[in-house]
């Protein structure tokens, strides 16, 4: 299919996409690997190869079950330097022909190419040139996808895969659209599909002649008017190039630990570190903490709370999270492990004052950040802030974490254990 037009309404929108990225990463840095079936990870699988995928190993999958599947499975630890490296490179072929470019992960991205076709040519003839220079220069395979919308395109990514090129008309958008599984679809997880297979509902096209008032009743009002939408390609969405975090967050994979406070406190504390400190860096506070708690079978329960004062302190934030987490677990009792654990900050505010507290011995004092302890907790982090600038930020960390060795993937590399590549 391809795009000869490029009016408003032609397919100029690209959505590329590295294919298996962290595991085509290890096979190119390590040829033996090349043809064999590898994961990245170790507890927890965070990639898997092409070779592995073919017997059932995904990303998110625990360890022990990957090695069920595929014997043969080779683990490699994550080299996650060259992930950003390579990631960051490729992502610079498309700024070579557009500034429109929108980064939503380190191994993909959006570009709009209306506006330099009189360059480079059609879309289609686009996408091939930037397939093909991340092939010579970097040696990954990626998929593109060529659609009039974010959506369309992102979707005729995952149907290129493995390495290819997907480019949807505006004449046969729907046409394309209807006959796929409606877990290709942007919000449309394992939760949403068994919700919408209870209906009848495989693919987008059943989807989109599904009445509206059935499906809010089934996920809610705001999720079945956006699935709607989407199923018919109505998607207004613009690239955003210069986008500001409306959150922070970090995770990490456990693999399948007991769900007890000595797995799951230090875990927190190392999360909140992290996330903490990226809001110190950017002056960023926030009012709404989130956590989310997966369990061995791979259900996930999140659980939020909205605090009357922003706040971006360390204890403080693993406290809350803590208590959050002891929440949900009070609310599964039967649930004895646990294989990922993660927080998020959101509603986040610019250079937000603090508001000074009088020390009135009340019950939560310690979570408020005004109080005498919120500014004695605020002040210890900065002095590790400037630490941690002067000699590296392994320099200083907390005791808890060291001993319980808390592990996770570095900043950066969100959705890294859930992601399917």
């Amino acid at each position: 299919m391809a795009a000869t037009t490029t009016t408003a309404a032609a397919a100029t929108i690209l959505h590329a996409d590295l294919d298996a990225f962290y595991a085509s990463v290890e096979q190119l840095l390590d040829p033996s690997l090349r043809g064999k079936p590898i994961a990245v990870g170790g507890g927890v699988v965070l990639a898997a190869s092409y070779e592995a995928k073919v017997f059932g190993v995904r990303g998110g999958m625990p360890g022990r079950k990957a090695r069920e599947l595929c014997p043969q499975l080779i683990f490699v630890g994550g080299r996650f330097s060259e992930y950003q490296r390579l990631g960051d490179a490729a992502i610079k072929v498309l700024d070579d022909f557009t500034p429109l470019v929108e980064r939503i992960s380190i191994d993909e991205a959006f570009a709009d190419v209306a506006g330099c076709t009189h360059l480079f040519g059609s879309p289609q003839e686009i996408a091939r040139k930037i397939r093909e220079r991340v092939k010579a220069e970097l040696g990954l395979p990626i998929s593109i996808g060529v659609a009039r919308t974010k959506h369309l395109a992102k979707i005729a990514s995952q149907v290129a895969k493995p390495d290819g090129l997907v480019v949807v008309e505006p004449g046969s958008e729907l046409a394309f659209l209807h006959d796929l599984p409606v877990t290709l679809m942007w919000g449309v997880g394992p939760s949403t599909k068994a919700r919408l297979a209870e209906i009848g509902v495989e693919t987008i096209g059943q989807l989109a002649r599904t009445h509206s008032g059935a499906l809010e009743r089934l996920i809610g009002h705001a999720a079945g008017q956006k699935l709607a939408a989407l199923a018919w390609n109505r998607d207004p969405r613009k690239l955003e190039t210069h986008r500001r975090a409306h959150s922070a967050g970090a995770q990490s994979a456990l693999g399948r630990k007991p769900a007890l406070p000595r797995v799951f406190v230090p875990t927190l504390l190392h999360l909140a570190d992290r996330v903490a400190s990226r809001l110190r860096a950017k002056d960023r506070p926030g009012r709404t903490v989130t956590v989310r708690v997966r369990f061995a079978d791979m259900r996930s329960v999140s659980r939020s709370v909205t605090l009357e004062q922003p706040i971006q302190a360390t204890t403080m934030l693993a406290e809350i999270a803590e208590e959050l987490v002891r929440g949900v677990l009070a609310a599964h009792p039967g649930e004895r492990e646990i294989s990922l654990l993660a927080i998020s900050v959101s509603h986040l505010e610019e250079h937000a004052e603090l508001q000074l507290e009088l020390p009135l011995g009340l019950a939560d004092e310690k979570l408020r950040p005004g109080s005498r302890k919120g500014l004695a907790r605020f002040g210890a982090d900065r002095a590790v802030d400037k630490i941690r600038q002067r000699f590296g930020k392994e320099a200083v960390g907390y005791g808890t974490v060291a001993l319980e060795g808390a592990r996770s993937v570095p900043d950066g590399f969100r959705e890294l254990a859930e992601k399917e590549l």
